[in-house]
């Protein structure tokens, strides 16, 4: 782990995450600073309680994440909006309807799939996330990852798509092929966020094709 990296855990008051076993084989002062990778209900209040950017000043309320925690798909959207903020919940209003809809025509309901972004706080004026402010996250949404282990990753929306894969690509590149994420190669999908197919119709035939190949990844 770099140095960087370990400046954010510390800031988040997160200690460094080790899998079982491996921090017995550490020297005694290496395991003073490891503890064991923390589960659902360590890791939920870590993030409402979690103060590592100045978003936590401007919060209603973290957004955690909300769905079926052994799912085969998992959702990543960008960040709380005004709605999410009020209700804790990720994907909510015009947006979530339409999401919900998406899931619909697949023959999934909400509840079959689960659902993060990649900021637990909603960014004054639903503007983009930092780069900073992403990195603070990333830890609880990587957490969140490997507790699920899904089948297929769907990033929805052009900020999620970028921090998943580490890259500056437009979305037109990112779409229309399978990607991988994290050590594991979990297989992932790009596809367009609702907010702009609410505002852009036409691109709905699109994000189906998405839809459609990341669920050919999960029945092959």
């Amino acid at each position: 782990m770099d140095a960087r990296k370990r400046q954010c855990l510390a800031a988040m008051g997160i200690a460094r995450w080790v899998p079982r076993g491996v921090a017995e084989s550490l020297p005694d002062e290496a395991s003073e600073t490891v503890m064991e990778a923390p589960g659902w209900s360590e890791l939920e209040q870590r993030v409402a309680a979690c103060t590592g950017c100045d978003l936590h000043r401007s919060r209603t309320q973290t957004v955690f994440g909300v769905g079926d925690r052994a799912a085969r798909w998992m959702i990543v959207g960008e960040a709380p909006g005004e709605q999410e903020d009020l209700r804790g919940e990720p994907f909510v209003g015009r947006s979530g309807k339409l999401l919900d809809a998406m899931l619909l025509a697949m023959g999934l309901a909400r509840q079959d799939v689960y659902i993060a972004n990649i900021l637990k706080c909603r960014p004054p004026d639903n503007r983009n996330p930092t780069p900073e402010e992403a990195s603070h996250c990333a830890p609880y949404l990587r957490r969140q990852m490997e507790l699920i282990n899904p089948g297929i990753i769907l990033a929805v929306g052009l900020v999620a798509a970028q921090r998943l894969l580490d890259t500056k690509l437009p979305l037109a590149r990112l779409r229309g092929e399978l990607h991988s994420y994290g050590d594991n190669d979990t297989p992932l999908v790009v596809t367009y966020h609702p907010a702009y197919l609410l505002r852009a119709p036409l691109q709905k035939k699109k994000a189906w094709q998405d839809l459609l190949l990341a669920r050919s990844v999960l029945t092959e």
